[in-house]
């Protein structure tokens, strides 16, 4: 990959998602184990941001949840949601430093796709209007359709995220030439998104085995990274578990840790 010098030692970010530390303490009710918690050792373990995501069910994170992010954490809370009523108003009451809009169904076990925002641009646009001018940096989580692209040139988000865990379920199936497809599809797309402008965050799915492909392009500044983190803290602890990431990623870049 042909990319400037002074575009690869740019820093990466990564930002840590401790939706699933919610999942758990929902499973059996009571207060453990806390995702705020989780968040706070993420911090100190050198995360540079903290992702949540209450979804309309609030199946894992839950209302109090942001609430205390807010107040406990000094790193960037990204304020995953869906694009309605209910949550841009949460929103615009806590203020966060990032919103990111993304697709949205009850049935779903997590996030299945990109937001279609060529289908909604004009409702998006005005959606976001009121976010940006509360300070909230506004990103959407889309797929590699060029079409998405353009449409969110035409919303006006600063940002997009891509979906990639297409890409990571096909790596970790084994099927390599239609992973090899699928990386190829979302370079290009990222490569596209970074020209017009907009800045380029990559998540979902991302593991040890697929975060290099990411890490390595130049135009990415940010992976949102989580169950896979919250898995990995299972057995060797949440701070070794970033540490790991970040090395993989520092490597990837081809800057030192």
């Amino acid at each position: 990959m042909n990319q400037p010098a002074t575009d690869i030692v740019q820093p990466l970010r990564l930002g840590v998602n401790i939706d699933h530390v919610a999942t758990l303490r929902n499973a059996r009710g009571g207060a453990q184990p806390d995702p705020v918690r989780a968040a706070l050792l993420a911090q100190a373990a050198g995360a540079d941001g903290i992702t949540a995501h209450l979804r309309e069910d609030r199946r894992h994170i839950v209302d109090d949840d942001i609430a205390r992010l807010m107040d406990a954490i000094a790193l960037p809370l990204n304020f995953e949601m869906a694009a309605t009523e209910e949550m841009q108003q949460i929103a615009l009451r806590h203020r966060p430093h990032a919103v990111c809009l993304v697709p949205e169904r009850r049935e779903e076990r997590t996030t299945e796709g990109g937001l279609d925002v060529a289908a909604d641009a004009n409702r998006l646009r005005d959606f976001c209007a009121p976010l940006a001018d509360a300070g909230c940096r506004v990103s959407l989580f889309i797929g590699h359709d060029a079409r998405q692209i353009e449409a969110a040139l035409r919303v006006g988000a600063p940002v997009v995220e891509f979906h990639v865990g297409r890409y990571c379920d096909l790596m970790a199936e084994g099927e390599g030439d239609a992973a090899a497809e699928e990386l190829a599809a979302l370079t290009r797309a990222i490569r596209d998104a970074h020209a017009a402008g907009i800045e380029v965050h990559c998540g979902h799915g991302i593991s040890y085995d697929t975060v290099a492909p990411f890490a390595a392009m130049a135009e990415v500044r940010e992976l949102n990274i989580g169950h896979f983190l919250i898995g990995e803290a299972v057995f060797r602890g949440l701070g070794p578990a970033l540490a790991e990431m970040r090395r993989l990623m520092d490597a990837a870049r081809g800057v030192s840790g």
